[in-house]
């Protein structure tokens, strides 16, 4: 292969794609140099060990990129406000976790010299779009290796073998290998048995879910929450402020105990196919709740039908992997806008995997009880309604009349 790559950058989890890209580049790279670079999103105790990990395999350096409380604030905040949901399922965890970890995987390519970046998705998935899209928009000439689309391993099965064939460490089995991907914000399953949709997930066993707990087993007692937000923006759990890091672990423990967040969906990706996948966002799907309970109260009717438009085309861009586009970044700056008077408090009540509002107040509330009560009131004077109907609906009377005119003839 080609002489010129004596430095590679790779993206590297130290899951079985990328522990077994390391030697395979220096194999088929005319043993070039392996840069691996892990970008802390939130995976918790997966970065234990993966400096060690990383050279043993062949590296010769392990960067680890603390991008936490960048990609709260700057991806996962940004995409609740615009209440960005694809295919009315998915809050988008994968998806806006890897334009943030392209990004710092090119400005430390750029750092160390390096001739190519590297990433381990497979030529099926959506991620190998959103990483390279990413690798465009801040180095458009890197060279990009996809090992997947050019190596002679066609299945997990195969990775393993040649895995073991290289006396990698894995932490995977054959029978537990599904597919996974955890940050922050959620948690995906794929594979196995759950590439047959007529599968139900194994929710009850223990070695499945792994942020909360099936709906079944969740307390028989709801728990009340309270969520405050400035500005879209949330500060505070039952009125303690919390940094953007603790507030989310905060609600992925609330949501996680009361088995809140659990979707299971076949959804369908970019590349033209369907995938069937079950997703844990319990802080997320609070979230968004929240979030949304509080918009119905400070925006007017016509943003708040408007912005549900937007929130469709918003999710579209996050899942096709186009967050550095001019198209994104200007919704963003109208949903931005629009978050001005979404402050207030929401509080919820949890209970078995249900999400249930239990009241919202707000100093910038566009709710008038004057207006909207059913009593007595000196503000609306209900016989107004019958003109306005009468023109509201004019288009819709001279339709009915020409239709009958015509019957008529």
């Amino acid at each position: 292969m080609e002489q010129s790559i004596k430095k590679v950058v790779l993206a590297y989890s130290g899951g079985l794609d990328t522990s077994i890209i390391i030697p395979w580049l220096k194999e088929n790279y005319n043993n070039c140099e392996v840069i691996a670079v892990s970008a802390d999103v939130g995976q918790g105790s997966e970065l234990t060990g993966l400096e060690e990990k990383a050279k043993k395999t062949g590296a010769s350096k392990l960067y680890i990129e603390d991008l936490r409380k960048e990609f709260i604030e700057d991806y996962i905040y940004p995409t609740m406000q615009a209440g960005a949901v694809y295919e009315n399922k998915y809050l988008l965890g994968t998806s806006f976790a890897r334009p943030i970890i392209a990004k710092r995987i090119v400005e430390i390519a750029k750092a160390e010299g390096a001739d190519a970046i590297c990433h381990g998705c497979t030529g099926k998935g959506n991620d190998q779009v959103r990483f390279e899209l990413s690798i465009k928009a801040f180095a458009p000439d890197m060279k990009i290796i996809a090992p997947w689309r050019i190596w002679d391993l066609k299945s997990r099965e195969e990775e393993i073998e040649y895995a073991e064939a290289h006396n990698i460490p894995l932490k995977i089995t054959r029978e537990t290998n599904y597919s996974k991907d955890k940050n922050l914000w959620h948690l995906s399953h794929e594979g196995l048995d759950l590439e047959d949709p007529a599968n139900e997930p194994k929710y009850n066993d223990p070695n499945f879910l792994e942020l909360g707990v099936s709906p079944e087993q969740a307390p028989d007692k709801p728990e009340y929450m309270t969520i405050h937000f400035e500005k879209g923006v949330p500060t505070a759990v039952n009125g303690e402020e919390m940094d953007s890091i603790s507030l989310i672990e905060k609600l992925n423990e609330l949501g996680g105990r009361n088995g809140i967040g659990i979707v299971d969906m076949v959804e369908n990706r970019l590349v033209g196919m369907k995938s069937r996948g079950v997703y844990e966002t319990p802080g997320g799907a609070i979230l968004y709740h929240a979030h949304n309970k509080l918009e119905e109260i400070c925006l007017d009717r016509d943003t708040f039908h408007y912005k549900q438009q937007i929130g469709l085309k918003f999710a579209d861009l996050v899942y096709f992997g186009q967050w550095f586009t001019p198209l994104r970044e200007a919704l963003s700056a109208f949903v931005t806008s629009t978050q001005q008077t979404v402050t207030g408090d929401v509080k919820l009540k949890l209970y078995k995997g249900n999400i249930i509002d239990a009241g919202v107040t707000s100093p910038y509330s566009l709710y008038d009880e004057d207006i909207a009560t059913f009593d007595e009131d000196d503000v609306y004077d209900q016989k107004d309604s019958a003109g306005f109907i009468n023109l509201f609906g004019l288009p819709i009377k001279v339709q009915a009349k020409k239709r009958q005119m015509m019957e008529n003839k």
